[in-house]
């Protein structure tokens, strides 16, 4: 009796351990976990750029196709209910009442966005190097580290989560291109590479 006893305490500091602080079996148990939800956060932002660069690419093309009806006055082609989805005339001047040019701006700046979205998004497949959906010890130190963050194993997987989650948005808000190809390069130089799976996912998203 005393023996189990005994046996029962030390396997319930052993889950204890493994759960809390225990470095590898706690990656094994949430590197599924942390995988998706970075690349489902950087999947949503996605989405939202592909909208917003849709919509300037529309209206900066139908502002290029008005110069060219210098027949008809700019009025007369304004014949849209302000209930008209996005890319319609009357949609676009309200967007951008400075015109043309207001348009080609935006259409820059989504376009921009977009790319380094996807670049993220390309990271983040590029951590995962067995191609697996999801990250195990060693690929997430090696994520970590390719931000400048050191691994602390006493950190549930929340936090790392949240630490990934909170890069991807202060990179994108301050277009630190620079800082995402660095990170990249510090993948490509422990040996990861963007394998024809990881090229497959990314098509996915620029359908």
């Amino acid at each position: 009796m005393l023996y189990q006893q005994r046996s029962f305490r030390w396997l319930t500091a052993l889950l204890f351990v493994l759960i809390l602080g225990g470095g590898h079996p706690l990656f094994a148990a949430t590197g599924l976990e942390i995988f998706r939800g970075f690349t489902g956060h950087i999947s949503q932002q996605i989405g939202k750029d592909k909208h917003a660069f849709a919509i300037a690419q529309s209206c900066t093309t139908w502002f290029y196709r008005q110069l060219k009806k210098h027949s008809k006055p700019p009025v007369s082609s304004i014949a849209f209910s302000s209930a008209s989805p996005p890319g319609k005339p009357m949609d676009c001047l309200a967007l951008y009442p400075e015109g043309l040019n207001g348009a080609r701006k935006a259409f820059g700046n989504t376009q921009k966005n977009l790319s380094l979205s996807l670049t993220f998004y390309q990271l983040a497949l590029v951590g995962d190097a067995n191609d697996d959906g999801q990250y195990d010890g060693q690929e997430l130190r090696d994520v970590l580290e390719s931000f400048g963050m050191s691994d602390r194993s006493q950190h549930l997987s929340g936090q790392y989560l949240v630490a990934l989650n909170g890069i991807f948005d202060r990179i994108r808000k301050t277009a630190e291109f620079p800082a995402l190809m660095y990170s990249i390069e510090q993948l490509f130089g422990k040996g990861y590479r963007f394998t024809s799976s990881d090229q497959l996912a990314l098509n996915q998203k620029l359908e």
